[in-house]
């Protein structure tokens, strides 16, 4: 039975990167955990776990990379800030999860704790991103933008300050009684996530025609808390069953990525982009409809009546319709046929020569 403040029993369970330092001076070992491999005369701990570590940075990576790509997207700038914590943690767990930091080593505890002030900065982020919809501040601006940075650091100054002085038992903190460990490491995220999900439910059913998004949404709380459930709950089983191959932290680490890819298809979802102002790496291809650039129709250069000098052959100063270049690329002012931007129609009645 887990005890408010207490990681015996959950580090028993699950290999955690904070257990070889809490509980006591030799830390709390696993029951069960991953098999190791001697790669170059070195062993690497949970291997399989560090494989879906490079594919988070990597899927993490191309989901950036659309984000900064929908230039005139609600919440773009704060929303990648989200990503970018996310890939910082999962590189660094690489090192922690596969023990190339020896948990032995006198820098282990120092890297520990700046995991654990990330984890707490990250989901800070994704807190406050919640509120990036409702515009108490416009989204891109300094002010949410320093906001989001300001309070995403001072989050992790606290939670890593709270995490080192736990493991090295000063400033009133003890390792036996992580009190203070616990409640940024387990406590904090819960509290966020059901904040980010609670914001956004509102922000879908009250502002959104579409309510698919709320579906990215379900399945993005499914693989959060299915992560929870194997990794504190079936760790040890999974482990035996499958001959220590892997354990809960393997399916832990996918579930959290496939939550992520669920934040970032939730907001991908509910953000549409400004095709007049993007400037995206592909040319768009656009249906030119407007009058204007129709050849041979009426009003058109030296066509028929109400055009351009009125007769076909005469030299009116314009350039003949047969010299046009109409593949060039055509102006989008006043929408696609113009009538957003002329009241009375377009082109006017007679012509423009009447």
């Amino acid at each position: 039975m887990v005890k408010f403040g207490d990681f015996q029993d959950i580090c028993e369970t699950a290999a955690l990167v904070i257990c070889p330092l809490v509980q006591s001076d030799q830390g709390v070992e696993p029951t069960c955990y991953s098999r190791n491999v001697e790669i170059n005369k070195t062993l690497l701990f949970q291997p399989a776990t560090c494989f879906i570590h490079i594919v988070a940075i990597f899927m993490t990576g191309i989901m950036i990379f659309h984000v900064r790509s929908k230039y005139t997207a609600v919440g773009r700038k704060e929303i990648v800030t989200f990503f970018y914590l996310y890939a910082l943690i999962e590189l660094l767990a690489i090192f922690l999860d596969s023990a190339i930091i020896p948990t032995a080593s006198n820098v282990y505890p120092w890297f520990t704790a700046v995991y654990c002030g990330l984890v707490a900065a990250t989901y800070c982020c994704l807190l406050i991103n919640g509120f990036v919809g409702f515009q108490f501040a416009e989204d891109g601006t300094p002010l949410s933008l320093w906001g989001l940075r300001i309070a995403t650091l001072v989050v992790f100054g606290v939670s890593f300050f709270v995490s080192i002085a736990t493991f090295k038992g000063f400033a009133g903190f003890k390792y036996t009684k992580p009190l203070g460990l616990f409640i940024i490491y387990l406590i904090w995220p819960l509290v966020c996530v059901l904040c980010y999900v609670v914001t956004q439910l509102i922000i879908v059913i009250r502002t959104l025609d579409d309510r698919w998004p709320i579906g990215d949404i379900i399945f993005g709380v499914g693989f959060f808390t299915v992560a929870q459930i194997v990794l504190f709950a079936f760790s040890v089983t999974i482990c035996n069953a499958v001959k220590h191959y892997i354990d809960g932290l393997f399916f832990f680490t996918l579930c959290m990525l496939l939550s992520v890819m669920m934040v970032y298809k939730y907001w991908d979802s509910i953000t549409k982009e400004d095709l007049e102002f993007s400037v995206g790496s592909k040319q768009a291809v656009w249906e030119v409809k407007d009058p204007l650039l129709v050849s041979g129709g009426a009003g058109g250069y030296g066509g028929g009546a109400g055009g351009y000098g009125g007769q076909r052959g005469v030299d009116d100063g314009y350039p003949d319709e047969d010299a046009s270049h109409y593949n060039a690329p055509a102006s989008l002012v006043g929408g696609v046929s113009g009538g957003q931007y002329y009241s009375h129609g377009y082109p006017p009645q007679g012509g423009y020569g009447s």
